[in-house]
């Protein structure tokens, strides 16, 4: 999976941007087609400290709203929740990320 926002840092710059309050996050969309929904994620993205997710959030957003609510039973259900999930800031994937750089 790629990690888009990390281009030129060295793993000393990304951990030094972690500890200010940088995070790694991955963003959900739905897209559905009558009887089948597929719900994904995004790559990963890195968000420095006091950066907004919002910019990289609503395309996946809007992907969602277009096109996840036309599957049934599940599309309006995967939809709802990939737009809360990213206008709450995305799935949060830090953790699992600085522990591999940390090997």
């Amino acid at each position: 999976m790629k990690i888009n926002g990390v281009e030129g840092m060295t793993v000393a710059d990304v951990q030094s941007e972690v500890a200010r309050g940088g995070k790694f996050v991955i963003f959900q969309y739905c897209i559905s087609i009558l009887v089948m929904t597929f719900k994904r994620g995004s790559d990963i993205y890195f968000i420095r400290a006091g950066e907004s997710t919002f910019g990289v959030s609503i395309g996946y957003t809007l992907l969602s709203l277009l096109l996840g609510w036309w599957g049934i039973p599940w599309g309006p259900i995967y939809t709802i929740g990939s737009v809360f999930t990213n206008l709450g800031g995305g799935k949060d994937v830090t953790q699992e990320i600085m522990s591999t750089l940390n090997r």
